[in-house]
């Protein structure tokens, strides 16, 4: 037996899993944001293989839809890549920019809210 009352109850008493309550705590967030449209704009220097590795990095696409939304925006000069929640779609396009300019691209985004 332990000779501490308060080490053995605080012993005892489950720890609460806080990540649990920060995950739900995002996605009502997410649920409760208005969702707005993400479109990549053609531009002459960005690489297809480099738009292809951010659209299947960042935005989660596969290789066929990553191809697809690069073959669009190259012959129609943009295209949709997606609908999120405001703050899911900034950090993406932030994310796409910021790799796009450590490579030297000028990648370029377009967000509106979807109505």
């Amino acid at each position: 037996m332990q000779s501490d009352p308060l080490s053995y109850i605080l012993a005892t008493i489950a720890t609460p899993d806080i990540e649990e309550d920060v995950d739900a705590d995002v996605e009502q967030e997410a649920e409760l944001e208005p969702p707005w449209r993400v479109f990549i704009i053609n531009d002459d220097v960005t690489t297809f293989e480099f738009v292809i590795r951010i659209l299947q990095s960042v935005f989660e696409k596969d290789l066929m839809t990553a191809e697809q939304i690069a073959w669009v925006t190259h012959t129609k000069g943009s295209c949709y890549v997606g609908t999120y929640p405001r703050s899911g779609a900034e950090t993406r396009v932030s994310k796409a920019k910021f790799a796009a300019q450590l490579e030297g691209f000028p990648l370029r985004f377009h967000m509106e809210p979807e109505e």
